[in-house]
């Protein structure tokens, strides 16, 4: 019999590669590629590239070129990887000096214009040697001598090598030989029938599968996903575009709310297969709507919320600027709150978009913008292009035709042409629909609809504004992809008893306060809305949602940890509901924004009831709440909404949304897919109904499936409950002949006994313990689906025991099955029993005898104290740390410092860990680096530098070549000269802005120049003075603020 091998899968992926026109490159023709193993960039082939794709630029600037390109400046990965992306897809712009003054050229490293201008390498077990480690990815695909690629294979019939585990297999990787990623686009991880990729900050969840070669259809289930992904996405075409035009690097400023102190984030990301093919439509259509020809409809992009349409924007409109002779581009949406979601991502990834967005702040704003000769990238809302004037026309501001008009959520009623006609003070009143007036002013535009839902039947103005469909994608394929997670629904509806007569006589007050009048159908409605606000926010049916609603949500984070969110019918209702939460739980209440388990979000006016004055925001406010809400380490758990946040609100941590508001049609599809989005281990989101949305569903359901979409939008919770029950079931017949319920009765003592016992048991059952882990793991997907709904309470200590017993055989047994690191805390979390998991929680002060220290003083009298403790793990623990607490907070002062003392202490603790150093070895090493650390605060006294100055001596002095060149005094006085020109350069959100950042690169380059710094150390010490001015970025705001 033929075996399959780990070896065969990468020959079958070598050809398969050979067969898309890539060139085999054997490990022994590897070696004479290069000089050395410590090399990953196959440096002759990238040289002769270059030298091929620009004979017209002179030797020198290519010879600099090829040396920005294998001396990147930074030591950090992402940095590194972007950098070299900006090289790669924008050229290197090279400065010579001629006699006639500084010229600029641009150096190309690959001819994206014409792929077969370049050279194509697939390389097996490439070997890479970094700090005398040598690793071996399985396959590495070079363009042009640059490894763009590294797929990481494993056997299909080896039950324990998933593609889990090759995914993990790349972490290690990117650890051990960081330079090799340097340079990589994008990761493979495949067990040589399923196969992933991501980019090197993609967690796994994130890692998506490339279902289709072409884009017209879906590859069969039969044909392995590795050859999908080969003949699709690593078609030589196709993956020069994808590198060109769909990956961006997004940057967002994160806030410790425990220090205040702020981070730039950055995340990188690529399309997956329905966006690459979608916008590639997209572009297509758009090239034939702005022909002389063209009807200036390029249709409408149809992907289901959470599947990254937001993303798909941004790469559309970063493709237009290159493919359309530089094009102006407005992206319209029809809320502030939407326009300034949509702006932030656009601004997060201007690297891709080759410009900085602009959002118009105002009517005269927006035609100043638009009076433009070419270019742009525009945000506004519709009502910016309503006359101010009550006109019927607004101002004519560019015939061009190369204007593309980008609408977010294309079926809204306002994007027609259809005219209404009002009387107001005797008047006649005409008043359009957005799209006619946008005609005015841009006559020759073309228009693109971008949407999450549907477009109803009845509505012709969204295909009469947009066109047709150029590309749909729906929520049964985004689940299958793992794009999103399902939606289920549960039904608590929060009854309202009104008598009889009480119910007439509310319908008489109501017709009576509208009597005499000639009422319009919509002052009506708003009549009966008022009814039903005060029926639905009675205070006696608000305690009996927050009773209901604290302890529904409670139960669900003890099944598994996120967020939730309250939509509420009104303002009044929001603060209402919020004090009826806060009876039942004071402690989730506080004033502080950066505090507090429970928030309202939102407007409110000076003239509003004094009660509601505690949660009335700002707008910066707002976007605070949302970056706690967001952060899942954050206390703020629970937010009460009316309006906003329920469309464009990205959470992925956001599981369960309770409803106490009507909602329908595409407002009630937008608002449920607030808890579909990917995070971790969540098996799915869970929409909690307390007013009656069902039939309302059901309604935009029909729609949905009449536009073509297949899936249902939500599932209902008894499905979720049939599944756990089966499961249950089959669970508990493979404890047959042994009782596993006297555990319930057992202490601590003998419950970990039994949970020995029962692994012993599963063990000897034929193929046990594979059997019994797949069936608690889909036991407790469908349990935490359940919860808390009244069967899976009833089961929950017994799912508690089966799940102790599974995270014991998955995390101590020899052999791996494969199951994530995140399943397994899954299942410790999950244990109810809490006497299983802890007995309370101990404080290592208190456990050790010993008082709390000032952590940041270390004396000597506290480290002796530590060294006599006879519990030597313990003092262990404590003193590491007390170190981990004091080079955090040196971190936010001194990037150098810092990283080399916490390289120190990982060190020790590695050599603790590996058996090389006894308990007692170790903690003589920590107090070592105690000492170290308290010594460090005295050089400034010596050097005459205070603490900001001596953290960029540290940048400065990170070589030895400056030091031995210069000396401490004379990098003493560059410190003070480069920290001064840091905090001149210091604005709001300035570590965003690359213009201000190339600035202060430049400063510093010329301050370092002025002083004779070595050259060849000029970039790397300009890093880190950027790196050191990011940590300090909102203290030195503060510092030149407080100055004027």
């Amino acid at each position: 019999m033929t075996k399959i091998f780990e070896s065969t899968i990468e020959e079958f992926v070598i050809e398969l590669l050979q067969n898309q026109g890539w060139h085999y490159l054997s490990p022994e023709e590897q070696e004479s590629e290069r000089s050395s193993l410590n090399e990953a960039v196959l440096k002759n082939c990238l040289k002769q590239a270059i030298e091929k794709i620009n004979p017209d630029i002179s030797e020198e600037a290519r010879e600099q070129a090829l040396r920005e390109v294998l001396n990147l400046p930074s030591q950090n990965l992402i940095d590194n990887n972007e950098a070299f992306h900006r090289l790669l897809t924008e050229g290197a712009e090279i400065e010579i000096l001629k006699k006639d003054g500084v010229r600029g050229e641009k150096v190309w490293l690959i001819d994206f214009d014409h792929p077969e201008n370049n050279e194509f390498l697939v390389c097996n077990q490439f070997t890479v040697v970094e700090n005398n480690i040598a690793k071996r990815p399985d396959v590495v695909l070079f363009v042009n001598g640059l490894p763009l690629v590294v797929i990481e294979l494993k056997n299909p019939i080896d039950e324990n090598a998933t593609v889990q585990k090759a995914f993990t297999q790349l972490q290690n990787y990117k650890n051990a030989i960081p330079s090799l990623f340097y340079y990589n686009a994008l990761l493979v991880a495949s067990d040589g029938l399923d196969a992933k990729t991501g980019t090197i900050s993609s967690d796994m969840s994130r890692f998506m599968a490339w279902k289709s070669s072409d884009g017209v259809k879906e590859d069969r289930a039969t044909v392995p996903q590795i050859e999908t992904l080969i003949k699709g996405m690593l078609a030589k075409n196709v993956l020069l575009d994808l590198i060109r035009h769909f990956i961006v690097f997004e940057k967002s400023k994160k806030e410790d709310v425990k220090t205040g102190l702020s981070s730039v984030v950055t995340i990188k990301k690529i399309a997956a297969y329905h966006q690459y093919f979608a916008v590639n439509k997209a572009i297509e259509e758009t090239l034939r709507a702005t022909s002389e020809q063209g009807n200036g409809k390029a249709g409408v992009v149809w992907h289901t919320q959470g599947s990254g349409k937001s993303l798909s924007m941004v790469f559309y409109a970063g493709k237009s600027v290159l493919e359309l002779n530089n094009p102006t581009i407005v992206v319209i949406t029809d809320r502030n709150d939407l326009d300034d979601q949509l702006f932030d991502t656009f601004a997060n990834c201007k690297q891709l978009l080759r410009q900085d967005p602009e959002q118009a702040t105002s009517r005269e704003d927006l035609k100043k913008l638009l009076r433009v000769a070419g270019g742009g990238i525009i945000f506004t809302t519709i009502q910016k292009f309503f006359p101010e004037d009550g006109s019927t026309h607004f101002d004519l501001l560019s015939e061009r035709k190369n204007i593309i008009v980008i609408a977010d959520e294309a079926h809204r009623s306002q994007y027609g042409f259809g005219a209404k006609t009002s009387e107001k003070n005797g008047e006649i009143i005409t008043k359009y629909g957005f799209a006619k007036y946008l005609r005015d002013a841009l006559p020759n535009a073309s228009f693109i609809g971008f949407t999450g839902t549907p477009i109803e039947k009845e509505d012709a103005s969204t295909p009469a504004v947009f066109g047709n469909y150029v590309d749909i994608y729906d929520i049964a394929q985004a689940v299958e992809d793992g794009a999103t997670v399902r939606i289920y629904y549960e039904s608590r509806l929060a009854k309202v008893h009104l008598k009889p007569e009480e119910a007439a006589k509310l319908d008489e007050e109501v017709e009576a306060i509208t009597e005499g009048e000639e009422n319009t159908a919509k002052e009506k409605a708003k009549a009966k809305w008022t009814q039903l606000e005060a029926i639905v926010g009675h205070r006696d049916r608000l305690k009996v949602i927050a009773t209901d609603l604290v302890d529904h949500f409670e139960k669900r984070c003890e099944v598994f940890d996120g967020k939730g969110m309250i939509v509420c019918m009104s303002r009044r209702i929001a603060v209402e509901l919020y004090e009826e939460i806060i009876k039942i739980r004071p402690n989730w209440h506080n004033k502080d924004l950066k505090k507090g388990a429970l928030k309202v979000v939102m407007t409110s006016s000076s003239s509003d009831p004094e009660n509601w004055q505690i949660h009335n925001t700002t707008k910066q406010d707002r976007k605070f709440i949302g970056d706690r809400f967001k952060d899942e380490n954050d206390e703020l758990k629970l937010v009460i909404v009316r309006d906003m946040w329920l469309t464009g609100f990205d959470v992925p941590c956001l599981h369960t949304m309770y409803v106490d508001k009507p909602m329908r049609g595409h407002n009630l599809m937008q608002a449920i897919a607030r808890v579909n989005r990917i995070f971790k281990d969540k098996p799915g989101g869970l929409i909690v109904d307390y007013i009656g949305i069902a039939s309302d569903l059901k309604i935009a359901l029909a729609t949905y499936a009449a536009s073509g979409g297949k899936g249902t939008p939500t599932l209902d919770q008894n499905e979720a409950v049939a599944v756990m029950l089966e499961k249950f079931e089959i669970v508990e017949q493979m404890f047959n002949g042994f009782d596993y319920k006297k555990y319930f009765e057992a202490d601590t003592r003998i419950k970990l006994t039994i949970i020995l016992e029962a692994q012993e048991y599963i063990l000897g059952l034929e193929d046990g313990k594979n059997r019994y882990t797949k069936q608690v793991a889909l036991l407790s997907q469908a349990f935490a689906l359940s919860v808390p709904h009244a069967r899976a309470m009833e089961i929950k200590d017994e799912v508690g025991f089966f799940q102790a017993v599974k995270a014991r055989l998955t995390k101590f047994e020899p052999a791996g099955t494969g199951k994530s690191d995140a399943e397994i805390e899954t299942a410790i979390r999950q244990i109810v029993d809490k006497a299983v998991v802890s007995e309370g929680i101990v404080d290592v002060f208190d456990a050790a005898g010993i008082k709390k220290p000032d952590i940041s003083i270390l004396s000597d009298e506290f480290l002796a104290e530590i060294q006599g403790m006879e519990r030597k793990n313990l003092a262990l623990e404590l003193l590491k740390k007390l170190l981990n607490d004091e080079i955090k907070i040196r971190l936010r002062k001194n990037f150098i410092q810092s990283r080399k003392f916490s390289e120190m202490l990982e060190s020790a603790i590695k050599k603790y860990q590996n058996n090389l150093l006894t308990a007692a070895q170790v903690i003589e090493e920590l107090v070592k680096l105690a000492k170290n650390i308290r010594e460090s605060n005295k050089r400034g006294e010596v050097l005459n530098l205070d603490d900001d100055e001596l953290a960029f001596y540290d940048a400065l002095a990170n070589n030895d070549s400056a030091k031995e060149v210069l000396g401490d005094k004379q990098l003493a006085a560059i410190a003070i000269e480069v920290f001064k020109s840091v905090k001149g350069n210091a604005k709001i959100d300035w570590t965003l802005k690359e213009s201000v950042r190339a600035r202060l690169r430049r400063d510093v380059k010329r301050i370092l120049n002025k002083y004779g710094y070595p050259p060849d150390q000029q970039l790397l010490a300009t890093e880190n003075v950027l790196k050191q001015a990011e940590l300090m970025a909102d203290e030195l705001i503060n510092i030149k603020e407080s100055n004027k």
